[in-house]
């Protein structure tokens, strides 16, 4: 049976699977563990107390002031990869530590602090439109002994809030920390449906988000309605991302889309493209739908270099058809009933006798 620390922690998007864990060496490589907080905050503390910890145990650590409460998510060396991986330097800065695996005392006060948090954000939001702030607070996480309490915070442009943390410190008697979060990470935050008819990406598995950019979608011949490729965080959908770079790939395949085919008979202006298909559709008109006529990459690549030669085909098709065989057919009503009297088949023919 595999251990604690191999275990998958259920409707949790930071979860990291520890494939090392029945390793020893692996086990007992390190003695920094991973520990998650609310939202999407985690940290690395050092267990000096050589305290023997596992995937998913409450502890308290190390904070500045007091002490956090926190799940462990990750041990042995796959933690020193995950610091690796997000630039946690040790050396020259001072590491915070594992206290000890947190008593219920500890479990009562940090319940107590997080019983404070909606009515602390109703009341932040309040305070902050008093002061006139072009801000959202969207959340409140009190640390594990309720001595501070970091804000998130949502603002379009720079924001002076030294007013407004003397005001909350005033009103909430707790050290105030004002951290600011993206729409993306606001939307994850409070999850919802996506039109593809399932959990939004930001809230179920993403955890870093990258620019979206117009020209990802124009790669891919997307709608540029505004409505269709902006998600529930009034952003480009991050899913218009996922698959651009095998588009563009693909496209390299094909002939640019400003190059225009001459016929003897007219120009054709590129239409549309169905990339996977290596299908090109032309009209005789560059402002809208007329005469179209669907070629493959190939003869794309063909009429171009015939063009170049000063060459130009009577059709853009022409060549790609092929004259099919025409199939003789026969309407069975006109042929006469007898036809299976002739057959040799002599086990039919001495049936109709």
């Amino acid at each position: 049976m595999k251990s604690k620390g191999c275990s998958k922690v259920q409707n949790n998007k930071l979860n990291t699977y520890d494939w090392l864990c029945d390793i020893p060496e692996a086990k007992n490589a390190t003695d920094y563990v991973e520990v998650q907080f609310k939202n999407t905050r985690k940290g690395y503390y050092l267990n000096s107390n050589k305290i023997p910890l596992e995937k998913g145990d409450i502890v308290a650590v190390e904070s500045s002031p007091g002490h956090d409460i926190g799940t462990v998510t990750l041990t042995g060396r796959l933690v020193l990869l995950q610091m690796k991986k997000n630039n946690v330097r040790t050396e020259g800065v001072e590491v915070k530590r594992v206290y000890r695996k947190a008593k219920p005392s500890d479990l009562e006060k940090f319940e107590e602090a997080k019983a404070k948090e909606h009515e602390t954000m109703i009341k932040s939001r309040k305070i902050a439109e008093d002061l006139g702030l072009q801000m959202k607070i969207g959340d409140v996480e009190y640390q594990g002994d309720g001595n501070k309490a970091i804000f998130y915070y949502i603002a379009d442009e720079r924001v002076d809030f030294r007013q407004l943390i003397k005001v909350l410190a005033d009103a909430f008697k707790v050290r105030i920390e004002m951290k600011q979060i993206g729409a993306r990470q606001e939307a994850g935050r409070i999850g919802g449906i996506g039109p593809c008819g399932r959990e939004l990406c930001c809230s179920s598995w993403m955890t870093s988000f990258v620019s979206v950019a117009t020209s990802a979608a124009r790669y891919q011949d997307i709608s540029m309605n505004p409505q269709k490729l902006a998600g529930q965080c009034a952003k480009l959908k991050c899913c218009i991302n996922f698959e651009v770079d095998t588009y563009v790939e693909a496209q390299k395949g094909l002939p640019s889309r400003e190059l225009n085919l001459e016929t003897k008979d007219s120009t054709y202006y590129h239409f549309k493209t169905e990339v996977f298909k290596k299908q090109l559709t032309y009209s005789s008109d560059p402002n809208f739908a007329a005469n179209l006529v669907t070629i493959s990459a190939s003869r794309a690549f063909e009429v171009l270099n015939m063009n170049k030669r000063g060459m130009k085909p009577q059709t853009l098709d022409a060549d790609t058809k092929q004259q099919q065989p025409k199939k003789e057919t026969k309407d069975i009503l006109e042929e006469s009933i007898n036809r299976f009297d002739n057959s040799g088949n002599g086990e039919i023919g001495r049936a109709h006798v």
